[in-house]
């Protein structure tokens, strides 16, 4: 089975921003193990952490859910929370690339295939659909 245009250039943009993210995650968790971002939770006290419940946990340190993590990556230990959303716009970025293509070719089905995917995705990320909290 031939690799089409779109599997070569998804792949690419993948393989480039798994790469990007994975070197964000690792100069990011440095920072924070090496102390020099203060955390918001020391590292000594995060085993009293561990066994709560989320909403427990939130209530205790003072963490929002959704984006609010924003306000806090200048605090050691969310400063990765930006590698691990690069991580999660990846994809994202990757449907982006290769709409036009289909689209070009006169694919319409597969083209709004891929908007609504894209859609779907960037409504998930939004927090605007938020369930629970």
């Amino acid at each position: 089975m031939a690799v089409s245009q779109e599997q070569l250039i998804y792949a690419n943009l993948l393989d480039i921003g798994m790469k990007a993210g994975m070197a964000l995650l690792i100069v990011s968790f440095g920072l924070y193990v090496s102390g020099i971002l203060s955390p918001l939770v020391p590292l000594n006290e995060l085993p009293n952490y561990w066994s709560m419940p989320v909403n427990q946990y939130l209530t205790a340190t003072g963490v929002g859910t959704g984006w609010s993590w924003v306000k806090l990556i200048s605090h050691g230990d969310f400063l990765n929370f930006i590698g691990i959303a690069f991580l999660s716009a990846v994809t994202i970025a990757c449907y982006f690339r290769i709409i036009p293509i289909p689209f070009r070719n006169g694919e319409r089905v597969f083209t709004a295939i891929l908007v609504i995917e894209t859609l779907v995705l960037i409504l998930g990320a939004s927090g605007i659909l938020v369930i629970g909290h």
